[in-house]
């Protein structure tokens, strides 16, 4: 089986590798040359532009930016055809992103019309998750073609949900990334406040992820350079979930928010928050760098 991978940054990347380690042959391709060169090092195929890389595909994998990039993608920005037009009846594509459900609903619209099976299946886990295999999968489509996807979801991610009709998916992310938003920003505060007050942010990240207030980023992703090793606060939060990626989720989760008149004050302060720390030059950082915003040590 031919599988077409379009965006190999930090997350399509390591999802196009775990593939192609799987034994599937996989061909990707990505704007940024350094990205290709990097997979291309560890022997994935390169096709030089999207079509190439989808030609003969039957299965069509997407992991971009936002909703312009995957709108443009698959249907064309006025210049030029969408990726759908080149595609069989029959090819399934699967996209990863994280975009509005509208976004997702109209590409599977225009997809259903050519007979192409489309389901959209952001992912969490981070770039660790990626990179290890064990990604959490949120779909949302057809059940049928879910299960077409499945033993390639499998080879990337170790829990598959079906949320529901195409969308579904990227309103559970939308979800699920407004709580780690929140979150991530409460428990920066609370190791600031004890460091403030001369406590060992090593032993006072352990304490609370021992109590009530133990969460995913003390588990995991800890804000404070130095108590975890391989976290992004402890290399400078270099790679990981850029700020400015987590700020356009936190400003769909609002969109979303206010489409369906849900109430997040939550969710729209914390959004003020990762502006605030955009605009002050760590938009390129990982989003845990938030703790910068409480602690100016």
């Amino acid at each position: 089986m031919h599988i077409a991978f379009i965006g190999l940054g930090n997350m399509g990347g390591p999802m196009a590798l775990n593939l192609h380690k799987a034994g599937y042959s996989v061909r990707g391709f990505d704007l940024s040359k350094p990205a290709c060169d990097k997979l291309a090092a560890e022997g994935l195929v390169i096709a030089p532009s999207a079509t190439e890389a989808a030609q003969g595909a039957a299965v069509v994998i997407s992991m971009l930016p936002a909703s312009p990039h995957v709108e443009a993608l698959y249907l064309g920005d006025g210049r030029q055809p969408g990726l759908l037009a080149a595609l069989s009846a029959g090819t399934l594509v699967i996209d990863s992103s994280t975009i509005a459900a509208a976004t997702s609903r109209k590409v599977a619209e225009a997809a259903a019309a050519r007979q192409i099976d489309f389901i959209d299946a952001p992912v969490s886990g981070g770039t660790g998750g990626a990179i290890a295999g064990t990604l959490t999968f949120m779909v949302g489509g057809e059940a049928a073609a879910l299960e077409r996807a499945r033993p390639l979801l499998e080879k990337m991610g170790s829990n598959i949900f079906h949320a529901g009709a195409v969308g579904a998916g990227q309103t559970a992310k939308i979800c699920n990334n407004m709580l780690l938003g929140i979150l991530m920003a409460g428990t920066s505060e609370a190791i600031a406040l004890g460091v403030a007050n001369g406590l060992d942010p090593k032993v006072l990240s352990e304490i609370m992820r021992r109590s009530s207030g133990g969460n995913w980023a003390l588990e995991k992703y800890n804000p404070w350079p130095g108590v975890m090793e391989n976290a992004p606060a402890s290399k400078g939060y270099a790679g990981g979930f850029g700020t400015d990626l987590m700020l356009k989720d936190l400003g769909l989760a609002q969109e979303n928010a206010t489409a369906v008149k849900a109430a997040t004050p939550l969710g729209g302060l914390v959004r003020g928050l990762y502006a605030a720390h955009s605009l002050a030059g760590y938009g390129a950082q990982d989003f845990s760098s938030i703790v910068k915003l409480v602690h100016k040590g």
